[in-house]
């Protein structure tokens, strides 16, 4: 890389008015998530966990957009892969990993939901069901009624790219579009829907679908943080100025299998996975980060020993919490006690 180069490498954060410490703390939580999913599959094969939903390949589009969000007042509606994003606005490996053995005291559902099914009244993120794509609507109601209520929070919702072909997304846009909503929708286009491959459910290019329904539409590298960061900051500042919604769509590639169910190999080669392994974000990202002067591979190993030490004391602590009793039945169902239990 030439002195020239590297100059311009070593801006492109602060041009976006990103700090050094912002654009570190963005590529830990990226490694973080990827040594947490590699962890659950892990747990799984071991006979721990019952099922895993992977996301490896999809974190540095959800850590760039967290970091565009508002983090003390936006409403987030994500999807069953998105264990950067919610780590990134402040979610825990412990409370992560309470979800992955559904126990009582998981924030999420209570130990009901699959892992993946996140929720968090502390931190506004609204939990999602098991049929794909019904997030949408509801993220679209959040937003109406912010509007109505003259409230400044934006709401922000993800998918799939198999998501996008589904009613609830278009019926949820259309209506977006027409009341101008303060929503934001990102598409993480990760080139299959569990095992149809995009160019054998989608038409075109899925961002340019929102041309329809009358408001912007952008692709944009999912495998770049940075790139997302600044679609997504303009998609913010347009959502909360009254301009309407913008759908975002991140294009990446899914380097695992779709689930622990899953054989991925029985629809596609070792060797286009293995090709698109070099396009994963998280390497590149270190790579820019060396290049800037601000990470070596000293603070690479400080921090790997930190994460492990965080992972191996989340999967502990959720391996010995408490199981839901039959008491606990009614726990995030209806209101009762002081916790919440056993309400009427």
């Amino acid at each position: 890389m030439s002195q020239s180069e590297s100059a311009v490498q070593q801006t492109k954060h602060a041009a976006l008015g990103l700090t050094d410490e912002q654009v570190l703390e963005m590529y830990k939580v990226m490694v973080t998530a990827r040594r947490y999913d590699e962890r659950c599959l892990l747990l799984q094969r071991a006979g721990k966990i019952k099922f895993h939903v992977s996301g490896i390949g999809q974190e540095a589009a959800q850590v760039g957009a967290a970091f565009a969000l508002d983090r003390e007042q936006d409403y987030y509606l994500p999807y069953y892969r998105d264990y950067a994003f919610v780590l990134s606005v402040g979610m825990t490996l412990r409370e992560l990993m309470l979800c992955l053995f559904s126990k009582v005291d998981d924030p999420n559902s209570g130990g009901r939901q699959m892992p993946g099914h996140f929720g968090s009244k502390r931190l506004r993120i609204v939990t999602g069901s098991s049929p794909v794509t019904t997030q949408v609507p509801h993220a679209v109601g959040f937003a109406l009624a912010a509007k109505m209520k003259r409230k400044d929070f934006v709401t922000f919702v993800t998918f799939g790219d198999g998501s996008s072909n589904q009613g609830d997304f278009h019926e949820g846009a259309n209506m977006a579009g027409v009341h101008k909503l303060p929503v934001i929708f990102m598409c993480e286009n990760n080139q299959y829907a569990i095992s149809v491959p995009l160019h054998k459910q989608v038409g075109g290019q899925i961002a340019d679908r929102a041309i329809g329904y009358g408001f912007p539409g952008v692709a944009v590298d999912g495998n770049d943080p940075l790139e997302v960061y600044r679609v997504m900051k303009e998609a913010r500042a347009r959502a909360a100025s009254g301009e309407g919604p913008t759908l975002v769509e991140t294009v990446m590639y899914r380097l695992s299998p779709h689930s622990t169910s899953d054989e991925d190999l029985a629809y596609r080669t070792k060797e286009e996975v293995d090709a698109n392994r070099d396009k994963d974000g998280i390497p590149k990202f270190r790579q820019y980060l060396i290049d800037c002067g601000i990470w070596n591979e000293e603070r690479e190993a400080e921090m790997l020993q930190e994460i492990k030490a965080a992972l191996d004391d989340a999967t502990k602590f959720g391996e010995q919490a408490p199981f839901p009793e039959p008491e606990d039945i009614l726990y995030h169902v209806y209101a009762g006690d002081d916790e919440g239990r056993g309400g009427h």
